[in-house]
């Protein structure tokens, strides 16, 4: 399942504000700490990180469905070896990790009797 990529309401905050200061007809002069061209690159850098990040996610995806693909391969593996092994080997096909018949657990219902209880009636 793909993980869902991030948005960044801050960013759209702030290109939104960009777009208001560049159109003014003169650059405004908030001092010299508050410049557009400070504020643009800001803009840029965080929507840099944010673009990295989210193909960072994406690459990420991709390895886990890489993964899992792997690894049922080798789940199916496992089984066919075991069943190889059980119809070579007989009983002592245990030596591949599987369990006898015979040393199985066996289920056991739950509940009570199934009948009706005194309280019932």
């Amino acid at each position: 399942m793909a993980r869902l990529k991030k948005t960044s309401a801050v960013l759209e905050t702030a290109r939104q504000r960009l777009a208001g200061l560049k159109s003014f007809k003169t650059p405004p002069d908030f001092g010299p700490n508050l410049t557009v061209p400070g504020y643009e690159a800001k803009e840029k850098s965080v929507s840099a990180k944010l673009d990295a990040y989210n193909q960072s996610l994406a690459t990420s995806d991709q390895l886990q469905n890489e993964f899992l693909a792997e690894e049922a391969e080798l789940n199916e593996l496992n089984r066919r070896f075991l069943s190889a092994g059980e119809a070579h080997y007989g009983p002592e096909y245990e030596m591949l990790g599987g369990t006898r018949k015979s040393e199985r657990k066996r289920p056991t219902r739950k509940g009570g009797t199934g009948g009706t209880t005194p309280a019932s009636k």
